[in-house]
């Protein structure tokens, strides 16, 4: 099972409750009002923006939060912030990249920099590691939305690359530059979809014992909990007995 799905997971399973959906939403403003900051107010030509408010929606962000978001930017919001891309490795070797959105360079450096000493990780140099990802979109939809066959036939007909289905749901894969138009064809065709994500896709991954598992994933909750960091991704693959010690602890 791959690391990044893995954590996702068992943080689901876990239900970090309140306060993480709180801090979720302070993340998902922040990318909105950003990316109505650098483009325009109106989703349907500003496609940073489309693909944000879809996120959103589909981690059920109230309306009148988006819409705030999206009036900050107009309101001549005086927050300047920038996108920072992180990248080094995690104990057991494993590549970790890390996106933060921050109107502090040194600030979220230095706390990016001390969680990865913290947990025996050590952070490189901007490309260090991207190499070993891929930049796509992912588009996960609930098992309810329809048969394989139904979901892939829709996926294609969207433009995506590729569609798996399990007993957990149905995820499509589609390039990052498609991935807004990808996500709105589905959702014509599907109906909303349960995620929206760009997301950096492991292209060779690092299998890792039970114990670096564990350092893996506290890292990865330490980086998350940061208020400037908006997603971590790691290429940790983990056996599904590790996985079920995991998710039962």
């Amino acid at each position: 099972m791959a690391g990044h799905s893995a954590f996702k997971n068992i943080m689901h399973k876990k239900g970090r409750a309140d306060a993480a959906r709180s801090k979720m939403f302070a993340k998902l403003s922040r990318e909105i009002t950003v990316s109505a900051k650098l483009g325009l107010p109106d989703p349907t030509m500003n496609p940073r923006l489309r693909l944000a408010i879809q996120e959103a929606r589909a981690e059920n962000m109230p309306k009148d939060n988006i819409e705030r978001a999206i009036k900050k930017a107009a309101g001549g919001d005086t927050e300047n912030f920038e996108e920072v891309r992180y990248e080094g490795y995690a104990p057991g070797g494993v590549a970790v990249m890390v996106e933060a959105l921050t109107d502090n360079r040194n600030r979220t450096g230095g706390a990016v920099r001390a969680v990865f000493t913290k947990h025996d990780g050590n952070l490189g140099s901007t490309g260090s590691v991207s190499h070993m990802f891929n930049h796509v979109g992912e588009i996960s939809y609930k098992p309810d939305a329809g048969s394989p066959d139904a979901i892939l036939e829709a996926a294609i007909e969207a433009g995506a690359d590729d569609a798996v289905s399990d007993a957990g749901g149905h995820l499509v894969t589609c390039s990052f530059d498609s991935l807004g138009t990808v996500a709105a064809a589905l959702e014509k065709a599907l109906g909303e979809a349960a995620s929206v994500k760009a997301v950096w896709k492991p292209s060779l991954t690092t299998p890792v014992d039970e114990d670096n598992a564990q350092k893996i994933l506290k890292m990865i909750a330490a980086l998350e909990d940061d208020d400037d960091v908006q997603n971590v991704f790691a290429n940790f693959e983990v056996s599904e007995d590790v996985m079920k010690k995991l998710t039962a602890a």
